[in-house]
């Protein structure tokens, strides 16, 4: 007998508007066909509302990626951004392009509640595997 909550869950998924392709519209690729996604973006599509909290997460895969292969830094570029405030006047804000490697820590300390992190943890697990194939 299937309970009326797991049978919510299974429908959840079923209906769920979460699709690779979300990962996959925000990628951009560098002059030397490099991917790699802006922080802004993928904040965005985590459901995180709030910079700061986004910005401690991604200080968590930093760590993470810093503990675990000490010879690599450009998992992480900071960039400065212009935008256009609801004033109207133009204001530089601080974003990070991130590797596919950083991404993947990022969404591996992301909240396990969200169902699109879920999806992401997967996306970066898969694809990140995938380019070790390659290489």
């Amino acid at each position: 007998m299937v309970s009326k909550k797991s049978n919510k869950i299974v429908n959840k998924r079923e209906n769920s508007q979460y699709t690779d392709n979300i990962f996959e519209s925000i990628k951009h690729l560098d002059e030397y066909g490099n991917e790699y996604w802006y922080a802004r973006e993928l904040q965005k599509v985590l459901d995180y509302k709030d910079w700061r909290n986004f910005e401690k997460v991604i200080d968590k895969a930093i760590i993470s990626a810093k503990n675990s292969i000490s010879n690599r830094r450009d998992w992480v570029v900071e960039v400065n951004k212009p935008i256009k405030t609801g004033k109207g006047k133009k204001e530089i804000i601080k974003d990070y392009k991130l590797s596919r490697y950083i991404c993947y820590l990022i969404v591996q300390n992301a909240d396990p509640n969200k169902e699109i992190v879920a999806l992401g943890q997967t996306y970066f697990a898969v694809q990140t595997r995938k380019q070790e194939i390659t290489e």
